[in-house]
This record gives C-alpha cells, sequence and structure tokens, in this order.
C-alpha cells in the first residue's frame, strides 16, 4: 500500500513539473497570433466620403484562413484581415475562438462589398454566410464600417483583386 502511495505520488510530481514547463495552448496561439501580425499590406476602401485606408494581414492558404483572428485580443483600429478564398464562391464564417467582435465584409472578385456582417459575436459558432460568391472577406473592428460609412457597392482597391 505504501508503495503505491509513493508511485502515485511520484506520478503527480512528475505531471506538475510537466505543467510548469509546458506553455498553454492559448500561449502558443498567442505566440502565434503575434507572430502572424508582423506582416500588413495596404488596403483601401473607396466610399461615398472618400478613400479609408487599412494595413491587413492576408490569409492566403487553409491553414491561415482557419486560424485566422484566433485567440487575439486587440486589433489596432487601422488594421484589419483579408481571407483570400483564391475563387469566387459562396462562404461561411464564424467566431469561435475570437474574442474581437468584428465588421465582416463580403468582397466579389471585381472588389465591390457585397454584404456586410456588423458587429458579429465574439466566441459564438453561428455561421456568418457570404449571401452569394465571394472572392474575399474583410475583417475589421466591430462598428468600423458604420463608423466609417462602408456600404455594399463600395469599391475595395488591394492587390488581390487587380491579379484576378
Amino acid at each position: 500500500m505504501r508503495s503505491l502511495f509513493r508511485t502515485a505520488r511520484a506520478a503527480a510530481i512528475a505531471c506538475l513539473a510537466l505543467t510548469a514547463i509546458a506553455p498553454a495552448p492559448a500561449v502558443v496561439a498567442q505566440a502565434a497570433a503575434r507572430a502572424a501580425t508582423a506582416k500588413s499590406e495596404p488596403l483601401t476602401i473607396v466610399t461615398k466620403a472618400g478613400p479609408k485606408r487599412f494595413d491587413v494581414e492576408v490569409m492566403r492558404d487553409d491553414a491561415a484562413r482557419a486560424r485566422g483572428l484566433m485567440f487575439r485580443r486587440h486589433m489596432a483600429a487601422d488594421h484589419g484581415m483579408l481571407f483570400d478564398f483564391e475563387q469566387d464562391q459562396p462562404v461561411t464564417m464564424w467566431m469561435k475562438n475570437t474574442y474581437l467582435p468584428l465588421d465582416m465584409v463580403f468582397i466579389r472578385p471585381d472588389g465591390t462589398i457585397s454584404r456586410i456582417a456588423a458587429d458579429t459575436e465574439p466566441l459564438s459558432t453561428a455561421i456568418i454566410p457570404s449571401g452569394g460568391p465571394v472572392l474575399a472577406v474583410l475583417e475589421l473592428n466591430a462598428g468600423t464600417a458604420a463608423k466609417l460609412g462602408i456600404a455594399p457597392g463600395d469599391r475595395i482597391e488591394h492587390g488581390m483583386f487587380k491579379a484576378r
């Protein structure tokens, strides 16, 4: 019995030691998110009130699109994330593991905005549909579209839309 107790205690101590030195998944995810923010590209939205400029991170592959803004707690007011879906198709988004409320701007291949899903709910698994075929989705801080007068029909200027 005493031997069993010692073995269990040793196993518990070993588990505690491993927990202390192994980084938590959220810490790893936050470090990856910070690393991803290093590269950005300019993007302009041409509105009726004039051009609105942003620096955006562009997600061009499945892994980057899946990660998106997950686990981030802050995004500068003049920043965003642009998801390149590589072809014109209906898309769906969600906010799982995304702490920031966002405006999702759905963009056609010619760079025009087709739809805006404003003030999406953080940490939700509710599906947010594009409402039709789009090439890209731009995520901005919630309220940005309304504040700057960004609306369906406005045009996005970015290299993604010139090259196609």
